[in-house]
């Protein structure tokens, strides 16, 4: 069996984070706490965040010739993240203003600049040359380009998961392309004009992953996630409850996670509580990027031995017993309890 290995076609932004005690009203002016500048991007995030687990990354996507664009190549060798199918194109690259309030929550206008040149062709070979095991794709760059990518990712049997944000619709031919889909509350309901949470949640989610022919994962913030796979009843995962400083990059924590999570063999159940836990992890600190956890903590969280006290410290508090991958089980983190469930054998 080939190494796992995982294709981002996505996007690079530079995130310009402001805090504030609340953010203001329409043609209102207010001091603000602190200012951040951090690297982002939904594809970024989520290859960043997969990659620290060891596993193989690849990114496709054009950069700006400007100095944020030179940062990203940076960061992503930093991170060892394949960079071959990466473009830089003339022009500025994105850029991602946002605002986050003192509950966490935030406000985000991305400018997608050279992100809208990721190019098709280029796309299609990175597929082909990198022969990964899932291509990952978001809705910061062109559909055009995810359309080519996960035509070519079908043809040879490999997964494909779309992460439909921002929110907009959806060309047909990609939703038919697409064997998992993952938004968030607002997208879900955006995308299929329903709520994911509250009474009948449960039946609105079934429907629309039966409509679509889609694994269907709505991530519902701090009640985690929902999961609706065919012939079976939407199951949910908790997620650890933790103090939340700053969700952005939350999503794409878990997106990352999951995709680590498919991957490695885990069952889809299995990969979201990997996913919920990372994401928990992540809100409890400020920024994108720098609020994931390192590499030796993704891979301790991995196959690491909670009963050797080596959990994460950030996640201690949501998960009080776990039990070791690498007897061939999965922590159950954030469940009543966070019990012991058996799970498929890990290999790193």
């Amino acid at each position: 069996m080939s190494e796992p290995r995982i294709l981002v076609v996505g996007s690079t932004m530079v995130d310009l984070i402001a805090y504030a005690k609340r953010l203001p009203e329409a043609g209102e002016t207010i001091v603000g706490d602190r200012f951040q500048i951090g690297l982002g991007g939904k594809g970024a995030n989520q290859a960043v965040m997969a990659a620290r687990f060891g596993v193989p990354v690849a990114m496709v996507n054009a950069v700006g010739d400007d100095a944020y664009g030179a940062t990203h190549m940076k960061n992503f060798a930093d991170e060892g993240i394949d960079t071959s199918w990466m473009r830089t194109v003339k022009g500025s690259s994105g850029v991602a203003p946002i605002w986050v309030d003192a509950s966490g929550m935030n406000r985000i206008i991305t400018i997608l600049g050279a992100n809208d040149a990721t190019d098709p062709a280029v796309a299609v070979q990175a597929v082909n040359e990198f022969q990964p095991t899932i291509v990952v794709a978001q809705l910061e760059t062109p559909q055009a380009t995810t359309v080519a990518a996960f035509r070519a990712a079908r043809e040879k049997g490999i997964t494909t998961l779309l992460n439909p944000a921002p929110a907009r619709p959806i060309v047909p031919e990609l939703l038919s392309l697409t064997d998992w889909l993952t938004p968030n509350e607002s997208e879900f309901a955006a995308l299929f004009g329903g709520e994911a949470t509250g009474p009948g949640a449960d039946a609105r989610i079934r429907a629309a992953a039966d409509a679509n022919k889609v694994n269907l994962i709505v991530t519902l913030g701090v009640e985690g996630a929902a999961l609706a796979l065919p012939g079976e009843p939407v199951r949910h995962v908790a997620a650890p409850k933790v103090p939340v400083v700053d969700t952005t990059g939350a999503g794409d924590s878990f997106v990352g996670a999951f995709s680590v999570g498919l991957v490695r063999g885990l069952e889809p159940m299995r990969a979201a509580e990997l996913a919920c836990a990372c994401a928990s992890a992540s809100v409890q600190k400020h920024g994108t990027q720098s609020s994931y956890l390192s590499r030796e903590e993704a891979q301790a969280l991995l196959c690491g031995a909670v009963a050797e006290g080596r959990w994460p410290a950030r996640l201690r508090q949501g998960a009080a017993k776990g039990t070791d991958l690498l007897r061939g089980e999965v922590v159950h983190v954030g469940l009543a309890g966070a019990d012991q469930v058996a799970g498929p054998r890990v290999e790193l």
